[in-house]
């Protein structure tokens, strides 16, 4: 589940190795591409921490970033 804190949603994600959460964010950064809106992210092996924000709106949480969570939520129940 998404969490709002501090001006960004937030999420992490945990995979079974570096290979598989590799996969997941070239996929995450495909979609963020088409919609022209990029993720913070920092990736440890198998963990993946998302923020999303919206730099051009002062950096808040816009409608940009609630539709590119619900696009990373849907990579995620195919993954």
């Amino acid at each position: 589940m998404w969490k709002e804190e501090g001006n960004k949603l937030y999420k992490k994600f945990k995979f079974g190795d570096f290979k598989q959460a590799f996969a997941f964010m070239t996929h995450v950064a495909l979609i963020a591409e088409k919609m022209d809106h990029h993720p913070e992210w920092k990736n440890t092996y198998n963990e993946l921490e998302i923020w999303l924000y919206t730099h051009d709106a002062g950096d808040i949480v816009t409608e940009k970033d609630h539709k590119l969570a619900i696009a990373i939520d849907k990579i995620g129940e195919k993954s």
